[in-house]
């Protein structure tokens, strides 16, 4: 099985790379590709290309920058079901998953589009007689992405379209877990008309990253994915000067009122916890279920133990496998560890298997009740099918229970009451709340907004503080003299 090329300025180039990582099919462990852990002078040609092409396209007018996006968002709704399709594939989501996913990177190329006006400066005239200062925003240089297994296709398109929309150049480093998807992307994206060395390919594993974070040439850095490799990631591209945003752990909390309405709040808890196999930074791990409401919980543990696990092109299957056998075993591992503390398991999915794909990364939907905070399925993120509940006696101690934790991803709370909503949204320390609304991913015109250990940087992914995080702002302050105005007529509007 040849392995999988890479792309360095528009050409696909066979690695010559001896290292290859196995890609396996999720569902029955099957490997499907090889990727190359690129070598260092490949790393090197890739970030040469990308820094070429900068210097081109950074004069490149900003509406056909915007334009290019235009084509690419076409070009992608058009390919929209097959791109999903190979997520479902490589990375075991269930079709319809497989979907939302790529339309959400869609909504942020739809976003890059808005460009022109997302890079408007800021003007005043007379700061002082005769003297005007305006501001503009300008391109960094070669910006670059460290993306994650869990969407290999919204993350990338988070990532790469506003970088370039800004006028930057893109080196992309997908998971080496799925990578197919952030190709056919990259194919695309070529296909729309980028020119060659805009948006660069490489892959591999630790070492490549390290490459991307210590070379002179990378201007900035963006990442998506764990704790431990979040805080190596920002650390060492700070060290080197560079810009970072990094976005790491979860554990997210949904606080159930008495007074919320009981089937909305079933309902939305069976998808957002266990849906996706709960490989989501913004699933929801956690119940907090306040007074009265916690005679609900066996009810939910019910409606998620009939959540049936299945392939990708099975209409009845609620979420498919985990994404690697080293995953599941790890989820396993915490499963067991919540037994052993002392939490109650209503619902245990460590024993599922599909028959024919036993050797598939499965593991059914699991239920955990009495949870208390000190205990590993609490205090770690599982990524994993699992839900834990937890029941406190008012708001004010689920306020405190969500802002003990290390976490600040994202939140939600379930009411009728809109000064619990209120006073739920203005005291919690968590980035990103919803009300009456389990996942709380913000639209693109907004920005993803983790805080505490699940955010390191300053600013956030897409929306306006992508723009400002992907530029730089010049401030220019002039002065002409009346003396130099020159006389004559001017026959044309031309800008050119």
């Amino acid at each position: 099985m040849k392995p999988i090329p890479l792309i360095i300025n528009g050409q696909m180039v066979p690695s010559q790379s001896e290292q290859t990582i196995p890609v396996t099919n999720p569902a029955n462990g099957e490997v499907i590709a090889q990727v190359p852990c690129a070598t260092d002078d490949e790393m090197n040609q890739a970030i040469a290309a990308a820094k070429a092409a900068f210097e081109e396209w950074r004069n490149v007018p900003v509406p056909q920058r915007a334009r290019l996006m235009m084509r690419y968002q076409a070009l992608l709704k058009e390919h929209h079901d097959e791109l999903a399709e190979l997520i479902s594939k490589e990375a075991g989501k269930t079709f319809d998953d497989a979907k939302g996913d790529v339309w959400r990177g869609i909504e942020v190329v739809e976003q890059a589009m808005n460009v022109p006006s997302s890079m408007m400066g800021e003007t005043v005239e007379n700061v002082a007689r005769g003297i005007d200062t305006y501001s503009m925003t300008q391109p960094l240089g070669v910006c670059a992405g460290i993306t994650p297994f869990n969407f290999p296709a919204m993350i990338p398109l988070w990532m790469f379209p506003l970088a370039i929309a800004c006028g930057n150049s893109f080196i992309l480093k997908p998971s080496e877990q799925d990578p197919l998807t952030p190709m056919r992307l990259a194919e695309l994206f070529k296909e729309a008309g980028a020119p060659d060395g805009l948006l660069n390919v490489v892959h591999g594993s630790a070492h490549q990253v390290d490459h991307i974070l210590n070379h002179e040439d990378i201007q900035a850095v963006s990442f998506v994915g764990s704790v431990p490799v979040g805080q190596h990631i920002y650390k060492t591209a700070t060290d080197n000067m560079k810009r970072a945003q990094c976005f790491a752990g979860a554990k997210n909390h949904s606080v159930i009122m008495p007074d919320a309405n009981k089937d909305q709040v079933l309902n939305n808890l069976v998808g957002s916890s266990v849906g996706a196999a709960g490989q989501r930074c913004m699933a929801i791990s956690v119940a907090v279920f306040v007074g009265e409401s916690q005679e609900w919980i066996d009810e939910l543990a019910d409606k998620i133990g009939q959540v049936k696990p299945g392939l990708w092109d099975d209409k009845d299957a609620g979420f498919g496998p985990l994404i690697s056998d080293k995953a599941k075993q790890r989820v396993l591992k915490l499963i067991q560890s919540g037994k052993e503390q002392g939490a109650t398991c209503l619902v245990d999915g460590s024993e599922f298997s599909l028959p024919g794909y036993e050797k598939g990364n499965w593991v059914g939907p699991t239920v955990f009740k009495d949870v208390k905070t000190d205990m590993d399925i609490y205090r770690e993120e599982i990524f994993g099918p699992v839900l834990c509940c937890v029941a406190v006696d008012t708001l004010e101690e689920a306020i405190e229970l969500v802002n003990g934790n290390p976490y600040g991803n994202g939140t939600s709370i379930f009411t009728a009451s809109g000064a619990a909503a209120r006073k739920y949204q203005h005291e919690i320390d968590v980035g990103q709340v919803g009300i009456n609304v389990p996942i709380p991913v913000p639209l693109p015109f907004f920005s993803f907004t983790g805080w505490k250990n699940s955010f390191f940087g300053d600013l956030h992914a897409y929306g306006k503080q992508a723009v400002r995080f992907y530029t730089e702002t010049k401030t220019i302050t002039s002065r002409w003299f009346e003396d130099d105005i020159p006389s004559g007529p001017n026959m044309t509007i031309s800008l050119h």
